[in-house]
């Protein structure tokens, strides 16, 4: 598949002629390019807000309910069952990121080769299959196994459907599109306290305990939408299927002038792809803030036990703080949706966390409340931070092979982070765990660090762009494939 932007409008007859209020055709640079009335734009982000970002909302909350939904099987008998002593339970947190990570890049590959809807869907189905496993396994090695098995699944999931989302929208129109997405991964961790809740009151049922049943409905219902999700999952837009002629050219050609002729890059480059910095600094701020979310989801429930809450109580407890970080998820992306500017709100959400890991490492002189309402930034912190740190990367790249590459490597590579918080949250540090707030706030300043530099950089590259210091790449061998290399396109900040 290529970038084939902009496309010509199709053949007019009289019953598909285009209103001359529609579009006009302009050449400022001797090259025909549609102008597009605003109303049928709307319209058509309209459809794409109805029909692309809905099932990816529903994958996401799915998938990541099945990768964290451990949490909470683990304050209802888990540990005791499979005999998790010792750092076993943080080992198996940590086997489901091994093939998480190495699996990422790859699936985005496969997908661009493949139909979104198929790839897609078979992933969810084979993570709901791993997930109802979990609850039949019967030792600690049968545990290991299985989650190596989901992170397989899992690993194309994330990338796959952000890459699919920022092919439908404009540079400044993905920030709410993603706080969307990001927030069914918030929606996850509250109904996944919910339902864990109810779970737990089918302990004994047909000789199961309820950290089973927890894995075995949820990933029926996995399942059973992964092999729906075939048939609602859109493709790539050439071939949506919920757009007619007309407004499929019309969305691919204002693609085409959002991202800029010279941001074309349908070829790969090997070279250019992973020379580029700020794939890098992306993948490193993501990197840090992942931690901070995984920390949260894996932990919350262990964190509100050891507060003193009892278990079901400590279920019900999660809700609460998920609610609240949807509503600053989503406000504060579309409030950077709006001014068009990332960097300012990454470092309001680590600052909220700073603050958050600051009450915790102080907390013996602290009451619980106080303690819980600490959670609370945390989750706020991830949950502004994680959204906006994608959109920026994916922002700042252009070209369809390099989106795939870039959002790939950030959910990746950048996931590495779970296996850092799966393995300094110590069950003989309880109830303070020093450790893991101590590594986890020092990443949450790391990602602090990443994202100024990346700032400064970009800020740098536009002024060098716009001084005409990068106009030499127009003779270079490729220059018809420069993706963001292209003296053109200026970053976003």
């Amino acid at each position: 598949m290529t970038e084939a932007l902009p496309v010509p409008l199709p053949p007019q007859d009289e019953k598909s002629k285009l209103s001359a209020s529609s579009f006009s055709v302009v050449s400022p640079h001797g090259d025909d390019y549609v102008s597009i009335d605003p109303a049928m734009e709307r319209r058509i982000r309209r459809k794409c807000d109805v029909r692309v970002v809905p099932p990816t909302l529903i994958l996401f909350m799915l998938s990541f309910l099945d990768r964290v939904n451990i949490g909470n099987a683990n304050i209802q008998g888990l540990p005791k069952d499979l005999n998790l002593i010792g750092h076993r339970f943080n080992v198996a947190l940590l086997m489901l990121f091994i093939p998480f990570i190495l699996f990422e890049n790859p699936s985005n590959l496969i997908m661009k080769r493949l139909k979104p809807s198929t790839w897609l869907s078979a992933l969810l189905f084979g993570c709901g299959i791993m997930n109802m496993c979990m609850g039949f396994v019967n030792s600690y090695a049968a545990l290991v196994g299985v989650r190596v098995l989901l992170g397989i699944f899992e690993a194309g999931l994330g990338p796959g459907s952000i890459y699919l989302i920022t092919m439908y929208y404009r540079r400044y129109e993905l920030p709410q599109r993603l706080s969307w997405w990001y927030c069914s991964g918030i929606v996850a961790g509250a109904f996944g306290g919910l339902l864990a809740y109810a779970i737990a009151h089918m302990d004994g049922i047909q000789g199961y305990s309820g950290w089973r049943w927890i894995f075995i409905l949820e990933g029926l219902v996995t399942a059973i939408v992964g092999v729906g999700m075939k048939f609602w999952l859109v493709d790539w837009p050439e071939d949506s299927g919920f757009l007619d002629e007309e407004e499929t050219a019309i969305l691919l050609a204002r693609l085409k002038q959002d991202r800029a002729e010279e941001a074309t890059m349908d070829r790969w480059n090997t070279k250019r792809v992973f020379s580029d910095w700020k794939i890098l600094l992306g993948t490193l701020m993501f990197f840090g803030i992942v931690n901070t979310n995984y920390s949260t989801n894996f932990f919350i429930p262990q964190n509100l036990v050891e507060m003193g809450y009892e278990a079901i109580s400590a279920q019900v407890h999660t809700i609460p703080i998920y609610a609240v970080a949807a509503v600053f998820c989503l406000g504060f992306c579309y409030i950077s949706d709006k001014v068009k500017h990332r960097y300012g709100f990454i470092m309001l959400g680590v600052l909220v966390g700073s603050i958050g890991y600051i009450m915790l490492l102080c907390q013996r002189s602290l009451p619980v409340g106080a303690k819980y309402f600490a959670l609370f930034l945390l989750v706020i912190c991830g949950y502004i931070v994680q959204p906006i740190s994608v959109a920026w990367l994916m922002n700042n790249v252009g070209g369809h092979y390099k989106r795939a590459f870039a959002s790939a490597a950030q959910i990746g590579w950048g996931n590495a982070g779970g296996i850092v918080a799966s393995n300094i949250y110590f069950a003989s540090e309880a109830p303070y765990f020093e450790t893991g707030y101590g590594v986890s706030f020092a990443l949450l300043l790391f990602t602090g660090v990443m994202g100024t530099l990346m700032f400064l950089l970009l800020i740098r590259e536009n002024r060098n762009r716009a001084e005409g210091k990068r106009d030499y790449m127009y003779q270079a061998p490729e220059a018809d494939n420069l993706g963001d290399d292209a003296p053109s396109f200026r970053y976003a900040y």
